[in-house]
Protein backbone atom coordinates (compact mmCIF):
# COMPACT_ATOMS: atom_id res chain seq x y z
CA UNK A 1 0.00 0.00 0.00
CA UNK A 2 2.82 2.42 0.87
CA UNK A 3 4.53 1.90 -2.47
CA UNK A 4 1.33 2.55 -4.38
CA UNK A 5 0.55 5.69 -2.39
CA UNK A 6 4.03 7.08 -2.87
CA UNK A 7 4.09 6.21 -6.55
CA UNK A 8 0.82 8.03 -7.08
CA UNK A 9 2.25 11.31 -5.82
CA UNK A 10 5.64 10.81 -7.42
CA UNK A 11 4.08 11.46 -10.81
CA UNK A 12 3.23 15.02 -9.75
CA UNK A 13 5.71 17.86 -9.19
CA UNK A 14 6.43 16.63 -5.68
CA UNK A 15 9.84 15.23 -4.65
CA UNK A 16 10.48 11.70 -5.84
CA UNK A 17 8.97 8.96 -3.70
CA UNK A 18 11.22 7.06 -1.33
CA UNK A 19 8.99 4.36 0.16
CA UNK A 20 10.74 1.20 1.41
CA UNK A 21 10.71 -1.38 -1.38
CA UNK A 22 9.18 -4.00 0.91
CA UNK A 23 6.07 -1.84 1.35
CA UNK A 24 6.47 -1.98 5.11
CA UNK A 25 5.49 1.60 5.90
CA UNK A 26 1.82 2.57 6.00
CA UNK A 27 0.42 5.83 4.61
CA UNK A 28 -2.90 7.21 5.80
CA UNK A 29 -4.37 10.67 5.19
CA UNK A 30 -1.25 11.54 3.24
CA UNK A 31 1.18 10.83 6.11
CA UNK A 32 3.43 7.96 7.09
CA UNK A 33 2.05 6.03 10.07
CA UNK A 34 3.74 4.20 12.97
CA UNK A 35 4.30 0.73 11.56
CA UNK A 36 7.52 -0.62 13.02
CA UNK A 37 8.23 -1.43 16.66
CA UNK A 38 11.25 0.14 18.27
CA UNK A 39 11.93 -3.28 19.77
CA UNK A 40 12.78 -4.47 16.25
CA UNK A 41 14.88 -1.43 15.33
CA UNK A 42 18.48 -1.91 14.20
CA UNK A 43 21.15 0.10 16.01
CA UNK A 44 24.68 0.48 14.73
CA UNK A 45 27.74 2.66 15.12
CA UNK A 46 29.96 3.62 12.19
CA UNK A 47 33.15 5.59 11.56
CA UNK A 48 32.93 7.42 8.23
CA UNK A 49 36.01 8.50 6.32
CA UNK A 50 36.13 12.18 5.38
CA UNK A 51 38.28 13.86 2.71
CA UNK A 52 40.05 16.11 5.26
CA UNK A 53 42.94 15.80 7.72
CA UNK A 54 42.30 18.53 10.31
CA UNK A 55 44.81 17.28 12.89
CA UNK A 56 47.56 17.02 10.22
CA UNK A 57 48.58 13.48 11.19
CA UNK A 58 48.80 12.33 7.55
CA UNK A 59 45.57 10.31 7.81
CA UNK A 60 42.08 11.35 6.74
CA UNK A 61 39.79 11.98 9.67
CA UNK A 62 36.89 9.67 10.45
CA UNK A 63 33.65 10.91 11.99
CA UNK A 64 31.60 8.87 14.38
CA UNK A 65 27.85 8.33 13.91
CA UNK A 66 25.12 6.34 15.65
CA UNK A 67 22.15 4.99 13.68
CA UNK A 68 18.70 3.73 14.65
CA UNK A 69 16.62 2.37 11.75
CA UNK A 70 13.65 0.17 10.93
CA UNK A 71 14.10 -3.64 10.89
CA UNK A 72 16.82 -5.07 8.69
CA UNK A 73 14.23 -6.21 6.13
CA UNK A 74 13.34 -2.56 5.39
CA UNK A 75 15.16 -1.04 2.45
CA UNK A 76 15.25 2.29 0.64
CA UNK A 77 14.44 4.32 3.76
CA UNK A 78 15.33 8.03 4.02
CA UNK A 79 17.47 9.38 6.87
CA UNK A 80 16.98 12.11 9.44
CA UNK A 81 20.39 13.36 10.57
CA UNK A 82 21.38 15.57 13.48
CA UNK A 83 25.07 16.46 13.52
CA UNK A 84 26.62 18.13 16.56
CA UNK A 85 29.87 19.01 18.35
CA UNK A 86 28.12 18.66 21.74
CA UNK A 87 26.84 15.09 21.98
CA UNK A 88 29.57 13.62 24.20
CA UNK A 89 30.60 16.36 26.57
CA UNK A 90 32.53 19.62 26.48
CA UNK A 91 35.51 21.14 28.28
CA UNK A 92 35.60 23.75 31.08
CA UNK A 93 37.29 26.76 29.52
CA UNK A 94 37.57 30.52 29.91
CA UNK A 95 36.55 33.26 27.50
CA UNK A 96 38.71 36.18 26.39
CA UNK A 97 38.96 39.13 28.72
CA UNK A 98 36.84 41.99 27.34
CA UNK A 99 37.86 44.71 29.83
CA UNK A 100 40.69 46.50 28.01
CA UNK A 101 42.51 49.79 28.67
CA UNK A 102 41.81 51.02 25.13
CA UNK A 103 40.31 49.33 22.10
CA UNK A 104 42.90 47.19 20.25
CA UNK A 105 42.30 48.91 16.90
CA UNK A 106 43.53 52.15 18.49
CA UNK A 107 46.69 50.44 19.74
CA UNK A 108 47.43 49.13 16.24
CA UNK A 109 47.65 52.63 14.75
CA UNK A 110 48.61 54.56 17.90
CA UNK A 111 50.72 52.38 20.25
CA UNK A 112 51.16 55.26 22.67
CA UNK A 113 47.44 55.18 23.42
CA UNK A 114 47.94 52.40 25.98
CA UNK A 115 47.00 53.47 29.50
CA UNK A 116 47.09 51.72 32.83
CA UNK A 117 44.26 49.30 33.34
CA UNK A 118 43.28 46.00 34.87
CA UNK A 119 45.34 42.93 34.15
CA UNK A 120 44.20 39.90 32.17
CA UNK A 121 41.07 38.17 33.25
CA UNK A 122 38.53 35.74 31.90
CA UNK A 123 34.92 34.69 32.12
CA UNK A 124 33.88 31.08 32.72
CA UNK A 125 32.04 29.59 29.78
CA UNK A 126 28.33 29.00 30.43
CA UNK A 127 26.40 25.82 29.63
CA UNK A 128 26.49 24.58 26.04
CA UNK A 129 23.95 25.82 23.50
CA UNK A 130 20.85 23.62 23.11
CA UNK A 131 20.54 20.62 20.83
CA UNK A 132 17.21 19.54 19.40
CA UNK A 133 16.78 17.10 22.29
CA UNK A 134 17.02 20.00 24.76
CA UNK A 135 13.94 21.75 23.38
CA UNK A 136 11.00 21.27 25.70
CA UNK A 137 7.28 21.21 24.86
CA UNK A 138 6.96 25.00 25.16
CA UNK A 139 10.00 25.73 23.04
CA UNK A 140 12.36 26.48 25.92
CA UNK A 141 15.79 24.96 26.34
CA UNK A 142 15.86 22.35 29.09
CA UNK A 143 18.32 22.48 31.96
CA UNK A 144 21.85 21.44 31.09
CA UNK A 145 22.40 17.72 31.36
CA UNK A 146 24.10 14.92 29.47
CA UNK A 147 21.52 13.31 27.25
CA UNK A 148 21.94 9.75 26.11
CA UNK A 149 21.20 8.46 22.63
CA UNK A 150 18.81 7.84 21.09
CA UNK A 151 16.41 10.75 21.68
CA UNK A 152 12.88 11.63 20.65
CA UNK A 153 13.67 11.83 16.94
CA UNK A 154 14.06 8.06 16.68
CA UNK A 155 11.09 7.33 18.93
CA UNK A 156 8.87 9.33 16.59
CA UNK A 157 10.31 8.75 13.14
CA UNK A 158 11.77 5.22 13.12
CA UNK A 159 8.30 3.60 13.53
CA UNK A 160 7.20 5.74 10.56
CA UNK A 161 9.84 4.33 8.25
CA UNK A 162 12.81 6.64 8.73
CA UNK A 163 16.34 5.96 9.86
CA UNK A 164 17.59 8.45 12.45
CA UNK A 165 21.27 9.25 12.68
CA UNK A 166 23.39 11.27 15.11
CA UNK A 167 26.83 12.35 13.96
CA UNK A 168 29.66 14.02 15.85
CA UNK A 169 31.39 16.80 13.94
CA UNK A 170 35.10 16.62 13.27
CA UNK A 171 37.34 16.74 16.33
CA UNK A 172 34.51 16.27 18.85
CA UNK A 173 33.16 13.30 20.77
CA UNK A 174 34.47 10.07 19.25
CA UNK A 175 35.29 11.64 15.89
CA UNK A 176 38.90 12.15 14.78
CA UNK A 177 40.58 15.42 13.89
CA UNK A 178 40.28 18.92 15.30
CA UNK A 179 37.29 21.28 15.32
CA UNK A 180 37.71 24.05 12.77
CA UNK A 181 34.53 26.06 13.57
CA UNK A 182 32.49 26.49 10.46
CA UNK A 183 34.98 26.28 7.61
CA UNK A 184 35.21 24.04 4.55
CA UNK A 185 36.88 21.19 6.48
CA UNK A 186 34.03 20.96 8.96
CA UNK A 187 31.52 21.26 6.11
CA UNK A 188 33.13 18.41 4.17
CA UNK A 189 33.40 16.35 7.33
CA UNK A 190 29.65 16.57 7.75
CA UNK A 191 28.94 16.08 4.05
CA UNK A 192 30.91 12.82 4.25
CA UNK A 193 28.05 11.34 6.27
CA UNK A 194 25.63 12.01 3.41
CA UNK A 195 28.20 10.77 0.91
CA UNK A 196 28.44 7.47 2.81
CA UNK A 197 24.65 7.14 2.77
CA UNK A 198 24.86 7.46 -1.03
CA UNK A 199 27.78 5.07 -1.54
CA UNK A 200 30.37 7.79 -2.16
CA UNK A 201 32.40 7.36 1.04
CA UNK A 202 33.75 4.48 3.11
CA UNK A 203 32.90 3.56 6.68
CA UNK A 204 33.84 0.94 9.25
CA UNK A 205 32.20 -0.62 12.30
CA UNK A 206 33.60 -0.50 15.83
CA UNK A 207 35.61 -3.64 15.14
CA UNK A 208 37.07 -2.31 11.90
CA UNK A 209 34.87 -4.10 9.36
CA UNK A 210 33.80 -2.16 6.24
CA UNK A 211 30.13 -1.29 6.23
CA UNK A 212 27.82 0.05 3.54
CA UNK A 213 24.51 1.89 3.93
CA UNK A 214 22.60 -0.54 1.70
CA UNK A 215 19.36 0.08 3.60
CA UNK A 216 18.81 3.69 2.47
CA UNK A 217 18.14 5.56 -0.75
CA UNK A 218 20.42 8.34 0.56
CA UNK A 219 17.80 11.10 0.78
CA UNK A 220 18.48 12.99 3.99
CA UNK A 221 16.78 15.53 6.22
CA UNK A 222 19.02 17.49 8.58
CA UNK A 223 17.58 19.21 11.66
CA UNK A 224 19.05 20.85 14.74
CA UNK A 225 19.29 23.87 17.01
CA UNK A 226 22.14 26.37 17.23
CA UNK A 227 25.42 24.75 16.07
CA UNK A 228 23.38 21.65 15.23
CA UNK A 229 21.27 23.85 12.94
CA UNK A 230 24.29 25.63 11.49
CA UNK A 231 25.84 22.41 10.20
CA UNK A 232 22.82 21.82 7.90
CA UNK A 233 23.26 25.33 6.47
CA UNK A 234 26.91 24.55 5.84
CA UNK A 235 26.29 21.22 4.09
CA UNK A 236 23.47 22.67 1.97
CA UNK A 237 25.91 25.13 0.36
CA UNK A 238 27.82 22.19 -1.16
CA UNK A 239 24.88 21.42 -3.44
CA UNK A 240 24.70 17.81 -2.27
CA UNK A 241 21.59 16.19 -3.76
CA UNK A 242 18.63 14.71 -1.91
CA UNK A 243 18.87 17.07 1.08
CA UNK A 244 16.24 19.00 3.02
CA UNK A 245 17.18 21.01 6.12
CA UNK A 246 15.48 22.52 9.16
CA UNK A 247 17.96 24.99 10.70
CA UNK A 248 16.71 26.28 14.07
CA UNK A 249 18.44 29.30 15.66
CA UNK A 250 21.23 28.72 13.16
CA UNK A 251 24.25 30.75 12.10
CA UNK A 252 24.47 31.88 8.46
CA UNK A 253 27.80 33.74 8.73
CA UNK A 254 30.25 33.29 11.60
CA UNK A 255 31.54 36.84 11.15
CA UNK A 256 28.11 38.07 12.18
CA UNK A 257 28.21 35.77 15.20
CA UNK A 258 31.48 37.14 16.60
CA UNK A 259 31.80 40.52 14.83
CA UNK A 260 29.66 43.45 13.67
CA UNK A 261 30.74 46.08 11.16
CA UNK A 262 34.38 45.88 12.27
CA UNK A 263 33.75 45.51 16.01
CA UNK A 264 34.44 42.44 18.12
CA UNK A 265 30.90 41.66 19.33
CA UNK A 266 29.96 38.70 21.51
CA UNK A 267 27.01 36.36 21.08
CA UNK A 268 24.49 37.19 23.79
CA UNK A 269 25.29 35.46 27.06
CA UNK A 270 28.85 34.58 26.06
CA UNK A 271 30.90 37.76 26.49
CA UNK A 272 34.47 37.08 25.41
CA UNK A 273 33.77 33.98 23.36
CA UNK A 274 35.37 33.60 19.94
CA UNK A 275 36.08 30.86 17.41
CA UNK A 276 39.14 29.58 19.29
CA UNK A 277 37.19 29.43 22.55
CA UNK A 278 34.41 27.39 20.94
CA UNK A 279 36.97 25.02 19.45
CA UNK A 280 38.65 24.54 22.82
CA UNK A 281 35.22 24.07 24.41
CA UNK A 282 34.20 21.23 22.05
CA UNK A 283 37.51 19.54 21.18
CA UNK A 284 37.87 15.86 22.09
CA UNK A 285 41.69 15.93 22.19
CA UNK A 286 42.83 19.31 23.60
CA UNK A 287 46.51 18.41 23.66
CA UNK A 288 46.55 16.93 20.17
CA UNK A 289 44.75 19.96 18.72
CA UNK A 290 46.63 22.69 20.62
CA UNK A 291 48.46 23.92 17.49
CA UNK A 292 45.26 24.01 15.43
CA UNK A 293 43.38 25.97 18.11
CA UNK A 294 46.29 28.39 18.47
CA UNK A 295 46.08 28.98 14.70
CA UNK A 296 42.38 29.80 15.06
CA UNK A 297 43.23 32.35 17.74
CA UNK A 298 45.83 34.02 15.52
CA UNK A 299 43.70 34.12 12.40
CA UNK A 300 40.38 35.25 13.90
CA UNK A 301 41.85 38.77 14.50
CA UNK A 302 40.40 40.29 17.67
CA UNK A 303 42.33 43.49 16.96
CA UNK A 304 40.92 45.03 13.76
CA UNK A 305 37.64 43.10 13.70
CA UNK A 306 37.77 43.17 9.89
CA UNK A 307 35.98 40.74 7.58
CA UNK A 308 38.82 38.82 5.93
CA UNK A 309 39.53 35.42 4.31
CA UNK A 310 39.23 33.67 7.70
CA UNK A 311 35.62 34.85 8.02
CA UNK A 312 34.85 34.55 4.30
CA UNK A 313 35.52 30.82 4.65
CA UNK A 314 32.78 30.74 7.28
CA UNK A 315 30.21 32.81 5.37
CA UNK A 316 27.36 30.67 3.96
CA UNK A 317 25.29 33.61 2.74
CA UNK A 318 27.92 34.21 0.08
CA UNK A 319 27.56 30.56 -1.04
CA UNK A 320 23.76 30.32 -1.02
CA UNK A 321 23.84 30.02 -4.81
CA UNK A 322 25.06 26.45 -4.35
CA UNK A 323 22.12 25.32 -2.19
CA UNK A 324 20.20 22.45 -3.81
CA UNK A 325 17.94 21.72 -0.86
CA UNK A 326 14.64 22.81 0.61
CA UNK A 327 14.95 24.92 3.78
CA UNK A 328 12.58 25.46 6.72
CA UNK A 329 14.00 28.25 8.89
CA UNK A 330 12.94 28.62 12.54
CA UNK A 331 14.26 31.50 14.64
CA UNK A 332 13.44 33.52 17.74
CA UNK A 333 12.85 37.26 17.31
CA UNK A 334 14.47 37.71 20.73
CA UNK A 335 17.49 35.51 20.09
CA UNK A 336 20.60 37.48 21.08
CA UNK A 337 22.90 34.47 20.88
CA UNK A 338 22.42 33.72 17.19
CA UNK A 339 21.10 37.16 16.34
CA UNK A 340 18.26 37.80 13.95
CA UNK A 341 20.56 38.96 11.16
CA UNK A 342 21.39 35.30 10.64
CA UNK A 343 17.91 34.25 9.62
CA UNK A 344 17.17 37.48 7.73
CA UNK A 345 20.18 37.46 5.41
CA UNK A 346 19.97 33.69 4.88
CA UNK A 347 16.25 33.90 4.06
CA UNK A 348 16.73 36.75 1.61
CA UNK A 349 19.60 35.08 -0.22
CA UNK A 350 17.82 31.72 -0.45
CA UNK A 351 14.85 33.50 -2.00
CA UNK A 352 17.08 35.28 -4.47
CA UNK A 353 18.31 31.90 -5.72
CA UNK A 354 14.88 30.27 -5.88
CA UNK A 355 15.37 27.81 -3.01
CA UNK A 356 12.08 26.22 -1.78
CA UNK A 357 11.61 27.61 1.74
CA UNK A 358 9.38 28.13 4.73
CA UNK A 359 9.91 30.11 7.95
CA UNK A 360 8.61 30.43 11.51
CA UNK A 361 9.59 33.43 13.64
CA UNK A 362 8.60 33.17 17.29
CA UNK A 363 8.78 35.52 20.26
CA UNK A 364 11.23 33.38 22.20
CA UNK A 365 14.98 33.52 22.45
CA UNK A 366 17.56 30.92 21.48
CA UNK A 367 16.30 27.46 20.63
CA UNK A 368 12.50 27.65 20.62
CA UNK A 369 10.52 25.64 18.09
CA UNK A 370 6.90 25.49 19.20
CA UNK A 371 3.82 26.85 17.42
CA UNK A 372 0.86 25.80 19.51
CA UNK A 373 2.10 22.23 19.66
CA UNK A 374 2.57 22.12 15.89
CA UNK A 375 6.34 21.71 15.57
CA UNK A 376 6.52 17.91 15.56
CA UNK A 377 3.42 17.44 13.35
CA UNK A 378 4.74 20.02 10.90
CA UNK A 379 8.23 18.47 10.92
CA UNK A 380 6.55 15.16 10.13
CA UNK A 381 4.67 16.69 7.20
CA UNK A 382 7.86 18.44 6.01
CA UNK A 383 9.91 15.25 5.95
CA UNK A 384 7.09 13.17 4.46
CA UNK A 385 6.80 15.72 1.66
CA UNK A 386 10.49 16.12 0.87
CA UNK A 387 11.76 12.62 1.67
CA UNK A 388 8.77 10.38 0.90
CA UNK A 389 7.15 12.48 -1.82
CA UNK A 390 3.76 12.54 -0.08
CA UNK A 391 1.29 15.34 -0.73
CA UNK A 392 1.13 16.60 2.87
CA UNK A 393 0.16 20.17 1.92
CA UNK A 394 3.08 21.65 3.87
CA UNK A 395 4.23 23.71 0.89
CA UNK A 396 0.73 24.99 0.16
CA UNK A 397 0.63 26.90 3.44
CA UNK A 398 1.62 30.59 3.76
CA UNK A 399 5.38 30.90 3.48
CA UNK A 400 5.99 32.75 6.76
CA UNK A 401 4.43 32.42 10.23
CA UNK A 402 5.24 35.17 12.76
CA UNK A 403 4.28 35.05 16.42
CA UNK A 404 2.98 38.37 17.70
CA UNK A 405 3.79 39.87 21.09
CA UNK A 406 0.53 38.57 22.64
CA UNK A 407 1.37 34.98 21.67
CA UNK A 408 -0.93 34.76 18.65
CA UNK A 409 0.36 33.83 15.19
CA UNK A 410 -0.04 35.61 11.85
CA UNK A 411 0.88 34.43 8.35
CA UNK A 412 2.58 36.42 5.59
CA UNK A 413 3.58 35.74 1.97
CA UNK A 414 7.23 36.64 2.62
CA UNK A 415 9.57 38.40 5.04
CA UNK A 416 10.08 41.26 5.53
CA UNK A 417 6.38 41.89 4.99
CA UNK A 418 5.96 42.94 1.34
CA UNK A 419 3.82 45.84 2.59
CA UNK A 420 6.85 47.38 4.33
CA UNK A 421 7.91 50.89 3.32
CA UNK A 422 11.11 52.60 4.57
CA UNK A 423 10.26 55.46 6.95
CA UNK A 424 12.92 58.12 7.59
CA UNK A 425 13.13 59.62 11.08
CA UNK A 426 15.59 62.42 11.78
CA UNK A 427 16.96 62.56 15.30
CA UNK A 428 16.40 66.33 15.48
CA UNK A 429 14.99 69.12 13.30
CA UNK A 430 18.09 71.30 13.39
CA UNK A 431 21.83 70.81 13.45
CA UNK A 432 23.72 71.36 16.66
CA UNK A 433 26.38 69.19 18.20
CA UNK A 434 25.63 67.13 21.34
CA UNK A 435 28.18 65.22 23.41
CA UNK A 436 28.27 61.92 25.26
CA UNK A 437 31.06 60.38 27.34
CA UNK A 438 31.44 56.60 27.38
CA UNK A 439 30.95 54.81 30.70
CA UNK A 440 29.90 51.49 29.18
CA UNK A 441 32.16 49.44 31.42
CA UNK A 442 30.21 50.77 34.39
CA UNK A 443 26.69 51.23 32.96
CA UNK A 444 24.50 48.58 31.32
CA UNK A 445 21.85 49.18 28.69
CA UNK A 446 19.01 49.28 31.22
CA UNK A 447 20.73 52.23 32.91
CA UNK A 448 21.35 54.03 29.63
CA UNK A 449 17.80 53.81 28.24
CA UNK A 450 16.04 54.80 31.46
CA UNK A 451 14.38 58.23 31.88
CA UNK A 452 14.88 59.45 28.31
CA UNK A 453 13.63 62.93 29.17
CA UNK A 454 16.35 63.42 31.77
CA UNK A 455 19.77 64.65 30.61
CA UNK A 456 22.37 61.92 30.83
CA UNK A 457 26.01 62.67 29.90
CA UNK A 458 26.62 59.05 28.93
CA UNK A 459 23.96 58.65 26.25
CA UNK A 460 21.88 60.62 23.75
CA UNK A 461 18.16 59.79 23.56
CA UNK A 462 15.71 60.84 20.83
CA UNK A 463 11.97 60.10 20.87
CA UNK A 464 9.12 60.37 18.41
CA UNK A 465 5.84 62.01 19.44
CA UNK A 466 3.28 59.70 21.04
CA UNK A 467 1.91 57.26 18.47
CA UNK A 468 -1.79 57.66 17.71
CA UNK A 469 -2.08 54.15 16.27
CA UNK A 470 -0.24 50.83 16.35
CA UNK A 471 2.79 50.73 14.06
CA UNK A 472 4.40 47.47 12.95
CA UNK A 473 8.05 47.21 11.98
CA UNK A 474 9.15 44.33 9.76
CA UNK A 475 12.77 44.23 8.61
CA UNK A 476 16.09 45.90 9.34
CA UNK A 477 16.43 49.39 10.86
CA UNK A 478 19.32 51.46 9.47
CA UNK A 479 21.16 54.11 11.53
CA UNK A 480 22.76 57.19 9.94
CA UNK A 481 24.96 59.17 12.32
CA UNK A 482 27.00 62.33 11.82
CA UNK A 483 29.54 62.13 14.62
CA UNK A 484 33.14 62.61 15.71
CA UNK A 485 35.56 61.08 18.21
CA UNK A 486 37.10 63.87 20.25
CA UNK A 487 39.81 62.23 22.35
CA UNK A 488 40.34 58.76 20.84
CA UNK A 489 41.17 57.27 17.46
CA UNK A 490 38.83 54.31 18.07
CA UNK A 491 35.49 53.78 19.80
CA UNK A 492 32.46 51.53 19.96
CA UNK A 493 29.32 52.92 18.33
CA UNK A 494 26.03 51.42 19.57
CA UNK A 495 22.45 52.32 18.67
CA UNK A 496 19.45 51.03 20.60
CA UNK A 497 15.87 51.10 19.31
CA UNK A 498 13.58 51.41 22.32
CA UNK A 499 9.83 51.16 22.91
CA UNK A 500 8.83 53.74 25.54
CA UNK A 501 5.39 53.06 27.00
CA UNK A 502 3.20 55.55 28.83
CA UNK A 503 3.62 56.47 32.49
CA UNK A 504 6.00 54.34 34.51
CA UNK A 505 6.21 51.51 31.98
CA UNK A 506 9.66 49.98 31.73
CA UNK A 507 11.40 50.79 28.43
CA UNK A 508 11.82 47.80 26.14
CA UNK A 509 14.90 47.54 23.98
CA UNK A 510 13.51 46.25 20.69
CA UNK A 511 16.77 45.87 18.78
CA UNK A 512 20.29 47.23 18.58
CA UNK A 513 23.32 47.48 16.32
CA UNK A 514 27.06 48.20 16.51
CA UNK A 515 29.81 49.72 14.37
CA UNK A 516 33.54 50.41 14.42
CA UNK A 517 34.06 53.99 13.17
CA UNK A 518 37.26 52.82 11.49
CA UNK A 519 35.13 50.52 9.30
CA UNK A 520 32.86 53.31 8.07
CA UNK A 521 33.52 52.37 4.42
CA UNK A 522 33.57 48.58 4.67
CA UNK A 523 33.61 45.75 7.18
CA UNK A 524 36.65 44.48 5.28
CA UNK A 525 38.82 47.57 5.66
CA UNK A 526 39.79 49.73 8.63
CA UNK A 527 40.69 53.36 7.97
CA UNK A 528 42.09 55.67 10.67
CA UNK A 529 39.90 58.32 12.30
CA UNK A 530 41.01 61.91 12.86
CA UNK A 531 40.10 63.23 16.27
CA UNK A 532 37.44 65.92 16.22
CA UNK A 533 36.45 65.41 12.59
CA UNK A 534 32.76 64.76 11.83
CA UNK A 535 32.15 61.64 9.75
CA UNK A 536 29.07 59.93 8.34
CA UNK A 537 28.48 56.51 9.83
CA UNK A 538 25.80 54.13 8.54
CA UNK A 539 25.05 50.70 9.96
CA UNK A 540 22.25 48.19 10.41
CA UNK A 541 20.53 47.22 13.61
CA UNK A 542 19.43 43.62 14.05
CA UNK A 543 16.29 42.78 12.02
CA UNK A 544 12.99 42.43 13.86
CA UNK A 545 9.23 42.15 13.51
CA UNK A 546 7.65 44.26 16.24
CA UNK A 547 4.51 46.29 16.94
CA UNK A 548 4.82 49.66 18.67
CA UNK A 549 1.46 50.20 20.36
CA UNK A 550 -0.67 53.30 20.21
CA UNK A 551 0.21 55.66 23.08
CA UNK A 552 3.88 54.59 23.01
CA UNK A 553 6.90 56.42 21.64
CA UNK A 554 9.72 55.12 19.46
CA UNK A 555 13.13 55.95 20.90
CA UNK A 556 16.65 55.87 19.47
CA UNK A 557 19.42 55.86 22.09
CA UNK A 558 23.04 56.39 21.04
CA UNK A 559 25.78 55.09 23.34
CA UNK A 560 29.34 53.94 22.88
CA UNK A 561 30.25 50.72 24.71
CA UNK A 562 27.55 48.03 24.99
CA UNK A 563 28.36 46.23 28.25
CA UNK A 564 27.07 42.78 27.28
CA UNK A 565 28.32 42.70 23.69
CA UNK A 566 31.33 44.90 22.83
CA UNK A 567 34.84 45.13 24.22
CA UNK A 568 34.85 47.43 27.26
CA UNK A 569 37.59 50.09 27.31
CA UNK A 570 38.20 52.33 30.29
CA UNK A 571 35.60 55.10 30.57
CA UNK A 572 36.20 58.53 29.10
CA UNK A 573 35.87 58.26 25.33
CA UNK A 574 34.05 61.41 24.18
CA UNK A 575 31.82 61.48 21.10
CA UNK A 576 30.01 64.38 19.48
CA UNK A 577 26.80 63.83 17.47
CA UNK A 578 24.98 66.19 15.12
CA UNK A 579 21.38 64.95 15.49
CA UNK A 580 20.02 67.30 12.84
CA UNK A 581 22.12 65.47 10.26
CA UNK A 582 21.50 62.03 11.73
CA UNK A 583 18.54 59.68 11.61
CA UNK A 584 17.18 56.17 11.39
CA UNK A 585 15.29 54.39 8.62
CA UNK A 586 12.61 52.12 10.05
CA UNK A 587 10.88 49.43 7.96
CA UNK A 588 7.29 50.24 8.90
CA UNK A 589 4.43 48.27 7.39
CA UNK A 590 2.00 50.30 5.32
CA UNK A 591 -1.50 50.14 6.86
CA UNK A 592 -3.92 48.02 4.85
CA UNK A 593 -6.72 49.83 3.04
Amino acid sequence: MAVAAAAAVAATSLPAAAAPDDGGVAVRDGLTQPTFSMDDAVQETVYIQTPVDTDHDGRRDRVHAHIVRPPASSRNVPVILEESPYFFGVNPIENHNVDVPVLPQEELKHPGARVAGPGPGAVQRAARPPTLDDVGPRGTAAAEEDKGLPGWLDDYFVPRGYAVMWGESIGTGHSEGCPTIGDAAETLGTKAVIDWLNGRAKAWTDDGKPVAADWTNGDTGMVGVSYNGTLPNMVATTGVEGLTIVPISAISNWYDYYRANGLVVAPGGYQGEDADVLAEYTVADPAGCADEIAALERRQDRKTGDYDPFWRARDYVGRARGVDASVWVIHGLNDWNVKTQHFAQWWERLGRHGVPRKMWLHQGGHGGTEHGGQFVPTLHRWFDYWLYGLDTGVMDEPMVDVQRENGSWATYPDWPDPATVPTELRLADRSGVQTLVDRGRELKDVDLVADPGRPNPNRLAYLTPVLDEDVRMSGTPVVRLRASLDNRHAANLTALLVDYGPGDAEPEIVTRGWMDPQNRHSASRSKPIKRGKLYRFTWNMQPDDYVFKSGHRVGVVIVSTDYDYTLRPLPGTRLRVDPGRSGVTLPFVRPSD
